[in-house]
């Protein structure tokens, strides 16, 4: 199901650290479209993630991020949604009429990405372990979502973005 209006549109699902912003970004600037990262944009608009869920809870944060992902998918260009914006039934919805690519990553190749890497969720006594569990909880609504997949363990983001946009322009 691809959305006429806008044959560029392309969203990317997966969890952290696999790659969605370094391959999003390659991707857009090869389809001439923007990049949207649909965090970066609720930080912006409303402080950083980590203050929205201690103060306001995870369902507000959700909430917040259905409407960036409304507003993104109405620009148009290569969408970048948060590893959990596919807990949201709403999210969901929202993507059946786009084409999504999910990067999925092995927890080998993941290691390496997020060591020191600051991200909340994964600050426990084994952060591999906790990334797997998130991972594992999130992988039945990333596969319901995507179009396609790609795996981006063990090959270089440029390699891996030729390659979606070659699939992207092959949906028209």
């Amino acid at each position: 199901m691809t959305n006429s209006t806008d044959p560029l549109t392309l969203v990317l699902v997966g969890p952290m650290a696999a790659g969605k912003t370094s391959v999003g970004r390659r991707v857009a600037r090869r389809l001439g479209v923007p990049f949207i990262d649909t965090d970066k944009r609720i930080v912006a608009a409303h402080g950083q993630i980590p203050v929205i869920f201690a103060e306001y809870g995870e369902g507000h944060f959700r909430e917040l991020e259905r409407l960036a992902v409304a507003d993104a998918l109405a620009e148009g260009g290569v969408i970048s949604l948060g590893g959990g914006a596919v807990t949201d039934a709403g999210t969901r919805a929202l993507l059946g009429a786009h084409p999504v690519v999910f990067l999925t990553v092995s927890p080998e190749a993941v290691a390496d990405r997020i060591r020191g890497a600051g991200r909340p969720l994964l600050e426990s006594e084994d952060p591999l372990e906790r990334w797997t569990s998130i991972f594992e909880a999130r992988r039945d609504w990333y596969e319901e979502v995507a179009t396609a997949t790609f795996d981006t363990s063990r090959r270089p983001m440029q390699k891996i973005a030729d390659e979606i946009v070659t699939w992207r322009r092959e949906q028209r």
